[in-house]
């Protein structure tokens, strides 16, 4: 397997269309896609390093009540009524987002590893305590898969690599012929082990 990065937005599309085999990312439409639950992330907002938020460890949903929230057109976060008033404006991207809150033009709701993906000297994040997780998952094409990519999802499930099913291939029988010469060769091993010591207990006359 090869690894390759593609956009968030694009991700779920290339696993659907066959460009990539599986991807790591956060399930939104899961329509035609068999998916494996990976790990919760944190939610948390990005603020500047000045903003009021910023004095606290983390905040509540509440904290964000009147406060401008960017919302860009890739947000992953599915948290339906969430706190804050929308901006007009939608950036296309969370990275031009980033952008626009250290313009001081509002907070933004994100994944906790995309506030440090995007981390920036000006602006610093807080988790919201009561906020919803955003999972992250592995996802393939629903339906049968090719056994080296069954074999990838079985370690990402904690499977061992003895207990692998790809491995667990059934021993072919042995034919009579084959159990009759099995058996020859062994007694001539067996004969040959035995007359070594007789022939090097031997002394010349």
């Amino acid at each position: 397997m090869h690894l390759r990065l593609v956009a968030a937005a694009d991700a779920a599309t290339e696993v659907r269309t066959g460009t990539v085999d599986a991807a790591v990312l956060r399930p939104a439409d899961t329509s035609g896609l068999a998916t494996i639950p990976l790990y919760e992330e944190t939610t948390v907002v990005v603020v500047p390093t000045d903003h009021i938020l910023s004095a606290v460890d983390e905040i509540t949903a509440a904290d964000l009540d009147g406060e401008p929230v960017l919302l860009p057109r890739d947000d992953v976060v599915a948290w339906v009524d969430a706190p804050g008033v929308p901006v007009d404006h939608r950036p296309e991207t969370t990275s031009d987002a980033i952008e626009l809150v250290a313009a001081g033009m509002g907070a933004l709701i994100v994944p906790q590893s995309l506030a440090r993906l995007y981390h920036r000297k000006d602006l610093t994040h807080r988790p919201i305590a009561d906020a919803p997780t955003c999972p992250v998952a592995l996802a393939v094409p629903e339906g049968p898969q090719p056994v080296l990519l069954e074999e990838f999802i079985g370690i990402v499930r904690g499977r061992k690599p003895g207990s692998s099913r790809a491995q667990t291939q059934p021993v072919p029988k042995r034919t009579a012929r084959e159990k009759t010469l099995a058996k020859q060769a062994a007694r001539a091993a067996a004969g040959k082990v035995a007359r070594k010591p007789g022939r090097t207990g031997r002394g010349r006359r």
